[in-house]
C-alpha cells in the first residue's frame, strides 16, 4: 500500500501539459471552446480533426507562438521543445552540418565555451567542455548522419549543400533536423508527407523508442496507429480525449454517438410527451398547476445536441469509354533520364523490363527510395521517354496521372472555373468530348461535386490549401474519364475524409490503377498485386504490406552490414596492396593509387592516436582535477574531438578518392 501511494504521488508530482476551460479564436473563428484537457509525460498523442478545425492553431497554444482567448493553457517551462520548421531551408550549408544544428543543448554548449574562453575564468571554461562533452559533441555528426540516412539519403549525399536538394528532400532535413534536438516534448505536424514507405518505416521505429511526450498531426491511419496511444479530437470546436491509438479511437466514437444519438431520440419523445401535456391541460384550472410544473421541467432540462451527420467528400471516376486488353505492354524496355547533349550517356535507372498491363489490374507499386518507382510511373504516363525497349499501347489507352508534384504544375493566378474550362477546351478541340462546347454551368455543378462551391470557383489557386489544390487536380482527373489511372503519392495533402473518398472511388473505379503511395491503408484497400521496384528491375512482389515491411527491415540490415563487409575488405585490399607495393618496387604501379593508400594508413594512424588520447583525457577528467586543471584537460579534450572529427572527414574523403580510381581503372 506504501508503495502503491508513493507511485500515486510521484505520478501526481510530475509535469503535466493542461488546458482549462480555453477558448481560442482565430479572427472571427472559435476553433476551442472551453476545452479542459490533461496530458501526462511520455504520452503519445495523435491530434486528429477535419482540415480547418484548429489542429496546427493547438500547436500554436503549445509552442507559444499563440495564446488563448479564455482560459489558461499551461506546458511545464523545464521541458525541452522540439518541433519541425515547416519553412524551406535555403542554404549552402552541408547536410549533415544543417542537421546538427539542429541539436540546440549542442549549440548552446559550443557557445558557452567560446564565451568561456574569451575570459581567464579557469572554473567556467572547465564546466564549458564538461557540458559540451555531456551534450555529445564527440558523436553529434554521427547521430545526424544516421537520421539523415535513415530518411532515405544516400551516404553519397551527407555533405551536398541543401540548397541543392528538391523541396520534398529539404523538409525531410528539417525532420531530420527536430528529432536531433534532444527534447521533452516533441511537436510533428504531418510528418510523413515527404516520405517514401521505407523512410516511413524507419520513422515509425524511431518514434516508438523516443521517452519524451510527443503530440502528431497526421492523416495516415496506420502511422497514427503504430506511434500514438492517445488521440485528442477537435469537433465543432470542443476538445475530447481518448484513451488508445486512431483505431480505437474511432471505435469509441462510433459507440458515443451511437449513445447519444440515441439519448437524443429518447429526450425527443420526453418532450414531445410534456409538450402534449402542456398544450391539453395548460387551459384547465384543475391541471393547471401539473402543466405549470411540466413547463418548469422542460426548460431546466438540458437538451441533447442532434447527431448531425457529417458532410462527408465522396465523388466517383466515370465508366470509361473503352477498356483496351492490354493496356500497354513493355518489351525490354529500360527507365531513366535521357542526357542533356549527345555527348552524354543515358542515366538508366530500372533496365529490361518486359511486363503487360491489363484491364481491370489494381498494381501497388513497392519499392525503397531511388529505386524508379515514379521514374517509371512519368515513363508510362508519357512524361519522359524510355531509354530503350518498346512500350505499345493499347487502342484507345486514355491516363489520368497524378503526379508528385502535380500540385506545382497549377496555375496560382487562375480559379478551379479557369483550369476545368481550359481543360475541357482543350479536350473538345482534340475531339476527345462529342457534341457542343460544355456550358458554364455544367463545368460549375461538376466543381460543386469536389466541394468547389460559391465564391470558391473563383478563387485563386495559389491562395488554396494543399489540401484543396490535391481536390482540384482529382477533379480535372476525374473529368478526363481515364481507363488507366497513374497515382504517384496522391494523398499527401489529403486529409483523412478525403483519403477515405480516395479509397471507395478507386475502388469502383472499372479501369486499371498503377499506385506509388506510402500510405498503407489506401494500399491495403486497393490493390490487389504488387510490384517491387528493386536492383534495377521490376519483378512481382509475392506477400503482402507487412511482409514488405519486414523486407525493408531485413533489406536495410543487409545492407548494413554488406556496408561494412565492403569497408573492411576494402581496408584489407589497400593494406594488401601497400605492402606488395613495398615487397615489389620494380612493378609498375599507378603512383597516384600508391599515394592515396599511404595517405589513408597516415590517416587511420592519427585516428587511432586522436582515440586513445581523448580516451585519457576523458580518465582524467574523472578523477577530479582542480578547476584550472579541468578547464585545460577539457580544452584539451574539445580540440581533440574536433582533430578526430576532421581526420574522419578527410579518411572519408580519400576513401572516395580510391573508390573512384578503383572504378575508373
Amino acid at each position: 500500500m506504501h508503495n502503491l501511494l508513493l507511485t500515486i504521488s510521484l505520478t501526481l508530482s510530475l509535469p503535466l501539459i493542461t488546458l482549462k476551460n480555453v477558448t481560442l479564436r482565430r479572427s472571427a473563428k472559435v476553433l476551442l471552446e472551453g476545452a479542459s484537457i490533461t496530458l501526462n509525460p511520455g504520452e503519445k498523442i495523435g491530434l486528429v480533426g477535419r482540415n480547418g478545425s484548429g489542429k496546427s492553431s493547438l500547436f500554436a497554444l503549445f509552442n507559444g507562438s499563440l495564446h488563448e482567448d479564455v482560459g489558461e493553457c499551461t506546458v511545464p517551462r523545464q521541458w525541452r521543445m522540439a518541433q519541425v520548421a515547416q519553412d524551406m531551408p535555403e542554404t549552402h550549408q552541408a547536410a549533415t552540418d544543417f542537421v546538427v544544428d539542429g541539436d540546440t543543448t549542442l549549440l548552446s554548449a559550443r557557445q558557452e565555451v567560446a564565451d568561456a574562453e574569451a575570459t581567464d575564468d579557469y572554473e567556467r571554461m572547465a564546466h564549458a567542455y564538461m557540458v559540451l562533452h555531456d551534450a555529445g559533441a564527440h558523436d553529434a555528426s554521427a547521430r545526424a548522419q544516421a537520421l539523415i540516412l535513415g530518411l532515405g539519403f544516400q551516404t553519397t549525399e551527407l555533405c551536398n549543400p541543401v540548397n541543392s536538394f528538391s523541396g520534398g528532400w529539404r523538409m525531410r532535413l528539417q525532420l531530420a533536423r527536430a528529432l536531433m534536438c534532444p527534447s521533452d516534448l516533441l511537436l510533428l505536424d504531418e510528418p510523413t508527407n515527404h516520405l517514401d514507405l521505407d523512410a516511413l518505416v524507419w520513422l515509425e521505429s524511431w518514434l516508438k523508442k523516443y521517452e519524451g511526450t510527443m503530440i502528431v498531426i497526421s492523416h495516415d491511419r496506420e502511422f497514427l496507429d503504430a506511434v500514438t496511444n492517445v488521440t485528442l479530437h477537435i469537433d465543432a470546436a470542443k476538445l475530447v480525449r481518448y484513451s488508445g491509438n486512431y483505431s480505437k479511437f474511432e471505435d469509441m466514437r462510433s459507440e458515443k454517438l451511437e449513445l447519444q444519438q440515441s439519448a437524443f431520440s429518447k429526450q425527443q419523445d420526453k418532450i414531445a410527451h410534456l409538450k402534449k401535456f402542456i398544450d391539453r391541460f395548460k387551459a384547465k384550472a384543475s391541471k393547471a398547476k401539473q402543466a405549470q410544473s411540466r413547463v418548469k421541467a422542460l426548460d431546466r432540462m438540458e437538451k441533447i445536441a442532434p447527431l448531425l451527420s457529417e458532410a462527408d467528400f465522396t465523388f466517383e471516376f466515370k465508366e470509361p469509354a473503352q477498356l483496351p486488353n492490354p493496356m500497354l505492354s513493355m518489351k525490354n524496355v529500360s527507365f531513366g533520364y535521357l542526357p542533356l547533349s549527345d555527348v552524354q550517356t543515358p542515366t538508366v535507372i530500372v533496365r529490361n523490363v518486359s511486363r503487360s498491363v491489363l484491364a481491370g489490374q489494381r498494381i501497388g507499386i513497392l519499392g525503397a527510395n531511388g529505386q524508379g518507382k515514379s521514374t517509371l510511373v512519368k515513363t508510362i504516363a508519357r512524361d519522359l521517354q524510355a531509354i530503350s525497349g518498346e512500350i505499345t499501347e493499347g487502342k484507345g489507352l486514355n491516363i489520368g496521372y497524378f503526379a508528385q508534384q502535380e500540385l506545382d504544375v497549377l496555375r496560382p493566378a487562375d480559379t478551379p472555373l479557369e483550369h476545368i474550362t481550359r481543360l475541357a477546351k482543350d479536350m473538345w478541340a482534340a475531339g476527345k468530348i462529342a457534341g457542343q462546347a460544355i456550358r458554364e454551368q455544367d463545368l460549375r455543378n461538376f466543381l460543386g461535386t469536389f466541394n468547389f462551391n460559391g465564391d470558391m470557383v473563383k478563387q485563386a489557386v495559389g491562395s488554396m490549401s494543399g489540401g484543396e489544390k490535391a481536390r482540384l487536380v482529382l477533379c480535372m482527373i476525374v473529368w478526363q474519364r481515364p481507363n488507366l489511372l497513374l497515382m504517384d503519392e496522391p494523398t499527401n495533402h489529403l486529409d483523412l475524409t478525403t483519403r477515405e473518398a480516395l479509397a471507395v472511388a478507386l475502388n469502383e473505379f472499372e479501369g486499371t490503377l498503377m499506385l506509388v503511395s506510402h500510405d498503407r491503408a489506401l494500399l491495403r484497400a486497393v490493390c490487389d498485386e504488387f510490384w517491387l521496384v528493386s536492383h534495377g528491375g521490376v519483378e512481382p512482389f509475392d506477400g503482402d504490406l507487412d511482409d514488405y515491411q519486414r523486407y525493408l527491415l531485413d533489406e536495410a540490415k543487409r545492407q548494413r552490414e554488406a556496408l561494412k563487409e565492403m569497408s573492411n575488405a576494402s581496408l584489407k585490399a589497400e593494406r594488401q596492396a601497400l605492402a606488395e607495393n613495398a615487397a615489389a618496387p620494380t612493378k609498375v604501379k599507378s603512383k597516384s593509387m600508391a599515394t592515396l593508400q599511404r595517405q589513408l594508413i597516415d590517416i587511420e594512424a592519427r585516428m587511432a592516436t586522436f582515440q586513445n588520447e581523448g580516451a585519457t583525457l576523458e580518465s582524467q577528467l574523472c578523477q577530479s582535477p582542480s578547476p584550472a586543471n579541468m578547464a585545460e584537460l577539457g580544452k584539451r579534450l574539445n580540440m581533440v574531438h574536433e582533430a578526430l572529427q576532421a581526420a574522419e572527414e578527410q579518411w572519408l574523403a580519400v576513401s572516395g578518392e580510391i573508390e573512384s580510381t578503383f572504378t575508373c581503372s
